[in-house]
């Protein structure tokens, strides 16, 4: 099987830099630190209470699968933002799509790099992660739906930045864009739920549903816009969170915020739900930046013919 020659490229380039070591140390120093620290904080509580709360090592568990994520979440687009651009800026884009090289080759290499560094982090942090284990707590089980979050989120964030990268000549904006886009994602959606449950509870007040001594009225509701939360990859974690560290089940939290009965087809298999959406997205974004490197190749190629007319 031939391989993607701008993933070898990509692949040689970040081997022989200082920088794809850097990145490891860095991510690798700031999950250590939080885990020594909580490790840290329940052998002093040993000492002065003289009893094991086992319950601090599940939440050193959540502290560092969370920092995990929001590195994947904030490094992600960085690492793809610049990708396309940045050739466009260097002036080797035409050179690339002047060979026999495709845009589908471009784009997919350029993914496939930053994937393989996103899951190169994934994996040095997962024994981290994985220091639960000793006290028990969560199965192999619910470390891989832990890892197929992980791999979902840094897809559907470094698609999303090769998009714009493609969509946009300059790295600075494109980087800006990517970042402003899973803002919105991320937080844009909490805020329009926000919004529409105290809508939902102003409504309510005003038209008397509300509580009275001794009876149950309708509750202020987020309604149709919690379904929104599909393509928060946060939301997908912190679903996951709350089933593996036993609170509830996996949403329940989250619904019970919103006023949404956690019940229901797609509340039920919310977390598989969520990651298909996300990565159908991530695939759309991917045939969206081939869309806008495609036309370069044909003008380049036109442009060669005419040449070769003359």
């Amino acid at each position: 099987m031939k391989r993607n020659p701008v993933f070898n490229r990509e692949m040689r380039v970040s081997s022989r830099s200082i920088r794809l070591p850097a990145i490891l140390a860095v991510f690798n120093g700031i999950l250590s630190l939080a885990a020594l620290l909580n490790m840290y904080a329940a052998v002093t509580q040993v000492r002065t209470s003289s009893a094991i709360q086992y319950s601090r090592f599940m939440d050193m568990y959540e502290l560092v699968a969370t920092i995990e994520f929001v590195l994947i979440i904030l490094l992600s687009p960085a690492v793809t933002a610049a990708s396309i651009s940045g050739e466009r800026e260097r002036q080797t884009l035409d050179l690339m799509l002047s060979t026999q090289m495709t845009a589908v080759q471009v784009v997919v290499g350029k993914l496939m790099s930053a994937l393989a560094t996103q899951f190169l982090l994934i994996i040095s942090g997962f024994p981290l992660v994985a220091m639960v284990f000793v006290y028990g707590g969560i199965t192999w089980g619910d470390a891989l739906e832990l890892l197929l979050c992980y791999v979902a989120s840094a897809f559907f964030a470094g698609s999303l930045g090769i998009c714009c990268s493609s969509v946009f000549k300059r790295s600075t904006i494109s980087t800006v864009v990517t970042y402003w886009i899973m803002t919105a994602v991320v937080g844009g959606t909490y805020f329009v739920n926000q919004f529409a449950l105290s809508m939902s509870s102003m409504s309510l007040q005003n038209s008397g549903l509300i509580y009275t001594m001794g009876q149950e009225a309708a509750l202020p509701s987020s309604g149709s816009v919690f379904y929104l939360f599909l393509l928060n990859p946060a939301v997908t974690f912190l679903g996951i969170m709350d089933g593996q560290a036993g609170r509830n089940t996996p949403m329940f939290e989250i619904c019970s915020r919103f006023g949404i009965a956690a019940e229901g087809f797609v509340i039920e298999h919310w977390i598989f739900i969520s990651i298909l959406i996300q990565i159908a997205l991530g695939a759309l974004f991917i045939l969206a930046a081939i869309r806008w490197v495609e036309p370069v190749k044909k003008k380049k190629k036109q442009r060669h013919e005419k040449r070769l007319g003359a």
